[in-house]
């Protein structure tokens, strides 16, 4: 059995991490993939903050420190176990599972990864994992031609799925963040209306704007209470609420507003579904960022050497304008 070496991060409690060294053996089933770029997830950040939910199907390990950190990444296959049909050793593969993938090499199973498609760049590919969430998003929003739309968070995510919505014939993008380097950002890529909660009053600005009617569909892409609760006052009556973050806390919610007016609700996190469904959707997903429609590198706004890991985690840990931090081997 091919055994590898391979520095690999792991988060000892809140704000400690570190490299370590492992050892990775592919056994029958396993295939070792070596890097190419790894990503911070904002789950990556709650988890450095010390945040970390109960144990769900998605963990393998649990969600416990000492925590062996990662899930965004892309490289190419190394080694592969003898059971292994559907990878090769040199195949470019998209990591879909956590598998401490902050590190040079990682192990795999099969249905924790997906091929790379279209030939992508592979800083791109690398970051396959959140933009097919984001894109997937996007697609199966429910945008209608002509719709307003209103995009709650300007992060990496929002960021995509903003555009997606343009592309499908929005009417109006309207994005809202408290950052005006994100919402700056989100009017270069394409956003109409940019909205800062410190400075605007967003319920009646999406009043003024629809003739008092509400949003068509509203995106939940940050993940805070505030976030949620102003996304349920700004849908239109029987409008689409389109449920993308990912929330660890218990929050506070006006579910009356959410019955009385009959929303719509739309659970898009690809990455929960199972794995044979997302084998099916992530071409898809990706396929106009492939194309050009989508525009991805602005959002990668800082890169580290994975040796350099505590600085890159402490800048995600103390600056919320950093969208897309990335490591190379």
């Amino acid at each position: 059995m091919d055994t590898f070496v391979t520095k690999a991060a792991r988060l000892n409690g809140p704000r400690d991490i570190e490299l370590i060294e492992r050892e990775l053996v592919c056994g029958e089933d396993d295939i070792i993939v070596k890097n190419h770029l790894m990503g911070i997830c904002g789950s990556d950040k709650n988890f450095y903050r010390g945040y970390l939910p109960p144990k769900t199907a998605e963990f393998r390990q649990d969600p416990k420190f000492p925590f062996l950190l990662g899930h965004e990444s892309g490289g190419t296959v190394v080694a592969v176990g003898s059971r292994v049909a559907d990878y090769k050793v040199g195949d470019k593969v998209m990591a879909f599972g956590w598998n401490n993938n902050f590190a040079e090499y990682f192990a795999a199973k099969s249905f924790q990864l997906q091929p790379v498609p279209y030939g992508l760049d592979m800083d791109i590919a690398s970051l396959g994992e959140p933009i097919s969430c984001a894109m997937y998003s996007g697609l199966n929003s429910g945008v209608q031609l002509g719709d307003t739309v209103v995009v709650m968070g300007g992060g990496f995510a929002g960021q995509i799925i903003a555009q997606c919505a343009r592309r499908k014939g929005a009417y109006r993008v309207i994005v809202v963040d408290v950052l005006e380097g994100k919402l700056a950002l989100a009017r270069r890529l394409g956003a109409d209306i940019t909205l800062n909660p410190g400075q605007d009053d967003v319920i009646e600005a999406v009043k003024d704007l629809t003739n008092g009617l509400g949003a068509d569909v509203v995106v939940e892409a940050a993940g805070t209470a505030e976030s949620f609760n102003t996304a349920s006052e700004i849908i239109k009556h029987n409008g689409k609420f389109v449920f993308y973050s990912w929330v660890t806390t218990p929050v506070t919610l006006n579910i009356s507003r959410w019955h009385d007016d009959g929303l719509e609700f739309i659970n898009t996190c690809l990455v929960h579904h199972t794995w044979q469904q997302r084998y099916v959707w992530c071409p898809e997903a990706l396929r106009p960022v492939a194309q050009g429609l989508v525009d991805v590198k602005p959002l990668i706004t800082d890169e580290f050497k994975l040796d350099d890991i505590k600085a890159g985690f402490d800048l995600a840990d103390k600056d919320d304008a950093a969208i897309k931090i990335v490591f190379r081997p």
